[in-house]
């Protein structure tokens, strides 16, 4: 800036001041006018609004339809209705097929006819019924363990467990790929987190050692299933692990019960260890057991300790008659019919084979009851997933901020009512119109074209 310059600027600055005196002492002559009314209240005015009115704008103007929020029109299993049209489904947790299964629906009905649709108050309160302790007890049998506790909401539970267990001054040791509601929980509880990369036990090890010494109780948490790659880690070792460092484990298997092991009975069984070496099981009601809710397993007194004093469980409305009978004939479901445990892994399984022969990138997904196909921006992922629909397949894509903007995928969900036929569909449908959009150049690509 030249001296001239600065000589106006500094003018400018020395005038505004002038101004701004002349209106301080005239404004004391008189009554201020009211300040304008920001927008606190409208939600619009919220960065992270607008944020999203953005993308959407952006999508709009690349042809890109909103994938998310389709309605069905009734059961969603190997197939489903979506606005009148038939459709090969692969996004359903309904890993068994016994959503809808008709021992299931009688069930959740006998128990609606008994006990209405509402226990109509907290379980401490005046809430339990006799149906609570029989799929508590399901559970805990299944698992392996003394114990379990049920509660309404599967994120809640996560959230309410990890947030009651730990608290400042403890720390908790994540795999960096779990689920929002364990992250919540941390949160909550004071407790400090660290994330170890994804499935990396070395690192894991790494920080129990450096760190273990500094904190009073340690929390390690990983998944059964990761629901967003269809892994699982090496649970032996993380069961060692934790024993060397005296550390409590907590495995949420809300993906990989019923899903995992021979019969089923999850990732303890699939490795074979003693589901009591692991202090906290946490699993989900909505996927294998076809209902709603969440529910932690484990020694009598943890969950005697959480009915009395888990803020989630304590100050919530007890489970319903209708989720709690589809649950328990789920359960009985599950232990009583292995060949659809036995039908869902082939069928994961030969997703996978040809998936990889197809050159789609799947991950590190071990080809159980989650497989991803990653393709690369979110927008890609949302273009993917609608030429899947207009062929008769429905597969969504996971976008940032569920997963790195480079990792943006079609998540497919195997079940055990998919058909050979449909599987063989799936993939080839998808690596053909893959190919066709690369041909065509990505949806970034085009955005930015578009745009200019």
């Amino acid at each position: 800036m030249g001296a001239d310059d600065r000589a106006k600027l500094m003018d400018s600055l020395k005038a505004n001041r002038r101004s701004a005196r002349g209106r301080a002492t005239s404004s004391s002559a008189r009554p201020q006018a009211a300040a304008p009314k920001r927008k606190v209240y409208d939600f619009k005015e919220l960065p992270q609004v607008k944020q999203l009115q953005m993308h959407r704008a952006a999508a709009d103007m690349m042809g890109i339809e909103n994938p998310f929020f389709r309605p069905h029109d009734g059961l969603a299993a190997g197939t489903s209705v979506i606005n009148g049209s038939n459709y090969d489904n692969f996004a359903s947790y309904n890993y068994l097929g016994l959503n809808g299964h008709p021992k299931v629906n009688e069930a959740a009905k006998a128990y609606v006819d008994k006990f209405g649709t509402s226990v109509s108050a907290s379980r401490i309160v005046a809430g339990e019924r006799p149906f609570h302790a029989e799929l508590e007890a399901a559970l805990a049998r299944i698992h392996g363990v003394e114990s379990s506790i049920v509660m309404v909401s599967g994120h809640a539970t996560n959230v309410t467990t990890i947030g009651h267990l730990v608290h400042k001054g403890d720390l908790v040791l994540t795999d960096s790929f779990v689920h929002n509601s364990i992250a919540e929980g941390v949160r909550l509880s004071g407790a400090t987190r660290m994330n170890f990369p994804h499935d990396d036990l070395d690192a894991l090890e790494k920080m129990l050692a450096d760190h273990r010494h500094k904190f009073d109780k340690v929390l390690v948490v990983v998944e059964g299933l990761y629901s967003m790659d269809g892994d699982f880690p090496d649970l032996k070792r993380v069961v060692k692990l934790k024993q060397a460092y005296d550390a409590w484990l907590m495995v949420d298997e809300a993906h990989s019960i019923g899903v995992l092991g021979k019969t089923g009975k999850g990732i303890a069984e699939h490795f074979g260890i003693d589901p009591t070496e692991v202090e906290i099981w946490m699993g989900t009601l909505s996927k294998t057991f076809s209902s709603c809710g969440g529910y932690i397993a484990g020694s009598k007194v943890l969950c005697d300790y959480l009915k009395v004093s888990a803020p989630g469980f304590v100050f919530s409305v007890g489970l319903s008659a209708a989720l709690a009978g589809a649950a328990i004939a789920s359960a009985e479901l599950l232990e009583q019919e292995p060949e659809r445990v036995a039908k869902l892994q082939k069928n994961g399984a030969l997703f996978l084979e040809l998936a990889k022969e197809a050159g789609l990138n799947t991950g590190p997904s071990a080809g159980y009851a989650v497989v991803p196909v990653i393709v690369g921006d979110s927008a890609s992922a949302a273009t993917l997933s609608n030429r899947l629909l207009a062929k008769g397949i429905n597969a969504l894509p996971i976008i940032f901020p569920a997963v790195p903007e480079k990792s943006a995928r079609i998540r497919f969900f195997i079940t055990s009512e998919h058909t050979e036929d449909q599987i063989r569909r799936a993939v080839e449908t998808t690596a053909s119109e893959l190919d066709a959009m690369r041909a065509d150049g990505t949806a970034v690509d085009r955005l930015i074209k578009a745009t200019r």
